[in-house]
C-alpha cells in the first residue's frame, strides 16, 4: 500500500476494482444459430440479450461463424440494454429526463 508522509490516501488507493462476469450460450441447428448473454452486475443485477444469425442454404456448414455473428448481436443488445438501464437510473436519481446515451 503507497502512502503519503501526511497518511492521506493516494489515488492508486482510492480505486476500486469491479468485475462483471459475462456468460454465453449457443443453441445451434443446421440452418440457424440462437446465442443468449447474461450480465451478471456487481450489486446482484443481471441483465440478458439474445442474438440470432441464419445460414443461407447455398453457405457451407461453418458452426463458429454462426456463433461469432449470433453473439456478436447478444453483445450488441446487451450494451443497448445497459445503456438503458444507467439513462434510467440517471434519470430516477435526477429527477429529470436526460439525454439518451450512446
Amino acid at each position: 500500500m503507497t502512502q503519503t508522509t501526511d497518511m492521506k490516501p493516494t489515488r492508486q488507493q482510492a480505486r476500486t476494482a469491479v468485475g462483471w462476469h459475462v456468460e454465453m450460450e449457443f443453441e445451434e441447428d443446421e440452418h440457424r444459430t440462437r446465442a443468449a448473454a447474461l450480465l451478471r452486475l456487481a450489486d446482484g443485477n443481471e441483465v440478458r440479450a439474445h442474438g440470432y444469425a441464419s445460414r443461407h442454404p447455398s453457405d457451407s456448414n461453418q458452426p463458429r461463424v454462426g456463433e461469432e455473428v449470433a453473439g456478436a448481436r447478444a453483445l450488441n443488445e446487451l450494451a443497448m440494454r445497459l445503456l438503458t438501464k444507467a439513462h434510467d437510473e440517471i434519470d430516477e436519481a435526477s429527477g429529470r429526463t436526460s439525454h439518451p446515451l450512446r
